[in-house]
């Protein structure tokens, strides 16, 4: 089987909608003046694991890697499935390209070894993932990815808060699937899912890595900063919750409620960010799941006013978007709550 470079699937990663995957530039000369004395002994032991490199064969198709074809999904479900793979593709290569552009201008030693070790995780996790795309004999155009996909300028400290995030939540995606199906090995409908316990470890470890980068300087999460936190955690668990919800035939493949599976994925990463961030979501909060599905429904209100081409679109574009943005704004005053910070943030993968 020839695999097809398929436009419509590079497409969907050049997508550029609220909520898919985006690629980041940053100010890479401030970036490369990070200090990370004060958190030296965190550090060393932190690069010291990623130097061994534990998941050095673990992206590769074994004896494990049952037979599988797409045609024998149903066309919900394998639309939906590659619509999940590509999503996944796209916001791994999009860390692999940030890290390898901050390896290649950077001048800083320990900044680019980490940078280095993690660009080398993310291709892999990218590459793993276009493999199991070729199955459908399609692919994504990875290098015409690279050179066409908009790019989104964070300042550094925005980069810390959105991708430790996004390292943090991947870890709960990865591990709350792969636990589940432990349990209810008749719903692993595809044999990348065997793959989601070490690769998961991975993004752990990133996160560890932007832990520490916040914590090598304590106004990172401190005064205005905590206003911006808050932010970043509202969207990005909003993004999730909204994007998750998209896919109810993989969701219902899986065997798993999508709300069931939103709430311990993001309780589990909000558990896990209490090793950094001065304050939390308040989960048990009823106007929280309240403004998420507010959220959901304007985002999906907003979505098809801006796809109409007719003129009665047009006109309902400009009030959806107001409505969307007021439902973030609701969503972000609920109360968070405060959390004391410990003295040491290392934490290992124990979910």
């Amino acid at each position: 089987m020839n695999t097809i470079i398929d436009d419509n699937t590079t497409d969907m990663a050049m997508e550029e909608t609220l909520i898919s995957p985006r690629f980041y530039t940053t100010n890479y000369k401030e970036l490369d003046k990070v200090d990370i004395s004060s958190i030296r002994h965190e550090w060393d032991q932190l690069i010291e694991e990623m130097r061994s490199d534990p998941n050095k064969t673990h992206f590769k198709k074994t004896s494990a890697w049952d037979d599988f074809d797409f045609e024998d999904l149903e066309p919900g479900l394998r639309k939906e499935f590659i619509d999940f793979l590509v999503s996944s593709l796209t916001s791994e290569f999009s860390g692999c390209v940030l890290y390898k552009e901050m390896k290649r201008q950077g001048t800083n030693v320990d900044i680019c070894e980490l940078f280095a070790m993690m660009a080398r995780d993310e291709a892999r996790h990218a590459g793993f993932i276009n493999d199991a795309l070729r199955e459908a004999n399609i692919a994504v155009n990875l290098g015409f990815l690279t050179r066409k996909k908009k790019y989104t300028y964070f300042a550094p400290k925005f980069i810390y808060y959105a991708t430790y995030l996004s390292e943090k939540i991947g870890y709960a995606r990865y591990i709350t699937i792969y636990r589940h199906l432990e349990k209810n090995p008749d719903a692993r409908f595809h044999p990348i899912f065997k793959w989601f316990e070490k690769w998961c470890n991975d993004e752990f470890r990133h996160g560890e890595a932007f832990a520490l980068l916040m914590r090598s300087d304590p106004k990172l999460t401190a005064g205005i900063n905590v206003y911006w936190i808050k932010f970043f955690l509202v969207a990005v668990y909003a993004t999730m919750y909204v994007r998750d919800h998209a896919r109810p035939e993989f969701h219902k493949a899986l065997g798993v409620d999508i709300d069931w599976y939103d709430d311990r994925v993001l309780r589990m990463t909000t558990e896990i960010s209490r090793q950094v961030f001065p304050i939390e979501i308040d989960h048990d909060n009823p106007k929280w799941m309240i403004g998420l599905k507010r959220v959901k429904k304007a985002m999906l209100a907003y979505g098809t006013a801006k796809q109409s081409k007719s003129f009665l679109g047009a006109l309902k574009r400009p009030f959806a978007a107001l409505n969307l943005g007021l439902a973030f704004v609701r969503l972000y005053a609920i109360p968070a709550k405060k959390n004391a910070v410990p003295e040491t943030s290392r934490l290992q993968p124990s979910y």
